[in-house]
């Protein structure tokens, strides 16, 4: 960007800001207000350092995911289609399907449960109003993109607000640095940890970042070094916002409810109401506003994500209304079923952990390709920590089911 007027510098990074802030949503959604505030409310300040953690490695995998569509004109799951076997294509196609079940069982259970918060609609037809206002905000993607950015990045700034009221209300935390330094304490911080993980790090947006980025793809090496610059930024900005948004999650359920004598808040009806009981009502509506602003938004780019992954693996295309329909019948069954919210929340969250390998490995494999990547191939530190990364989700997941196997 060497040469251009700052005008221009400008222009060229605004073309390509906006696709990490979509990502962003899927950070911030309702499984993130169940798994940190629960880990907040149960443990105080110790886990933060798994957000922090799980932050950082979300830009890393990202900015990889937007390099991806950038370079190459092309998004994840059409590249797994073109260089590996159809069955390795099919069977990795059929695990981000589940994947995009347990995202839409985390969006609507949570947009249903804020619903029923502020205007006390019952949980089903909640679930009903969040599919129709999805699918209403979904409808602008394909017609006008930069609308759907818009909307998306106005959801997501509601959130933030919401969780920025209710720090101010609480006041400085406190021993919020002892939470930095990795710990845990007993199998239920293990799961949350999990769960934290696969609500921070998400499969499906791993797939849309690549697709979003695709259409900045240039034949000239110099401007795609610009995109990149531009999408850095992005990313940074975008995910730093929905990692301050979840460490003030934990931070605020630690402040507001891990205390001596407090009672156990581990629903999200019973932390709305003790937010209400210790910050006062207007922090319960900060809550509940923050919670179906993410509802919603995040239901909408898991939508889109899910159409990506179909049309990237098998050349299908499924019409939105449909795919909306198949991927919330679990939701619809769970809510209808009476399961608590917030553990079928949590718990979505585990199983959207081990997801991640599965988006993670391929991403890292194709991009230190000479093949697929050309010039911009990644280099072996790149490689190893992305290798890392992976393993280390995975072995955490292993870990998780040992440790709930035997108690």
């Amino acid at each position: 960007m060497v040469g251009l007027p700052v005008a221009a510098r400008l222009r060229s990074a605004a073309v390509v800001m906006g696709p990490a802030f979509v990502v962003a949503v899927a950070y911030v959604d309702p499984g993130n207000f169940a798994t940190n505030m629960a880990g907040g409310a149960s443990h105080g300040h110790l886990l933060l350092w798994v957000i922090v953690g799980a932050s950082l490695l979300a830009m890393f995998v990202q900015y990889q995911s937007a390099k991806l569509g950038v370079v190459t004109g092309r998004n994840l799951p059409e590249l797994c289609r073109e260089h590996y076997p159809r069955p390795v294509a099919v069977l990795l196609w059929a695990q981000a399907e589940l994947v995009a079940m347990a995202t839409d069982l985390a969006e609507f259970v949570g947009a249903a449960v804020a619903l029923n918060l502020l205007f006390d609609v019952p949980l089903l037809p909640a679930a009903l109003i969040t599919a129709a206002v999805s699918a209403g905000i979904l409808g602008l993607a394909p017609v006008r993109r930069r609308g759907f950015e818009s909307v998306i990045i106005g959801l997501l700034g509601v959130v933030l607000g919401g969780f920025l009221y209710q720090a101010l209300r609480l006041g400085p935390p406190t021993g919020a640095a002892a939470g930095l330094v990795p710990g845990f304490a007993g199998a239920d911080s293990v799961l949350l940890a999990t769960g934290m993980l696969g609500a921070t790090v998400m499969p499906h947006v791993i797939y849309l970042h690549s697709a979003l980025t695709q259409r900045h793809h240039h034949p000239d090496p110099a401007v795609r070094a610009r995109t990149l610059r531009a999408g850095r930024v992005d990313i940074v900005v975008a995910l730093g916002i929905a990692g301050l948004v979840n460490a003030g999650m934990l931070i605020v359920a630690a402040g507001a409810f891990h205390t001596a004598g407090a009672p156990p808040r581990k629903s999200l009806e019973d932390m709305h109401s003790g937010l209400g009981d210790v910050l006062g009502p207007g922090a319960a509506l900060a809550f509940a506003l923050a919670l179906l602003a993410s509802g919603l938004a995040a239901s909408s780019v898991g939508t889109y994500s899910g159409q990506v992954v179909m049309e990237g693996f098998l050349r299908r295309r499924v019409p939105p209304a449909l795919r909306r329909l198949l991927t919330m019948a679990p939701a619809l069954c769970v809510l209808a079923a009476g399961v608590d919210p917030t553990q079928a929340l949590v718990l979505s969250q585990v199983v959207l952990s081990f997801g991640i390998p599965f988006a993670l490995v391929p991403l890292v494999l194709l991009g230190r390709r000479a093949d697929v990547m050309g010039e911009s191939a990644d280099r072996r530190a790149t490689t190893w920590f992305g290798v890392a990364g992976a393993v280390l989700i995975s072995g955490l997941n292993v870990f998780l089911v040992v440790r709930t196997i035997t108690g």
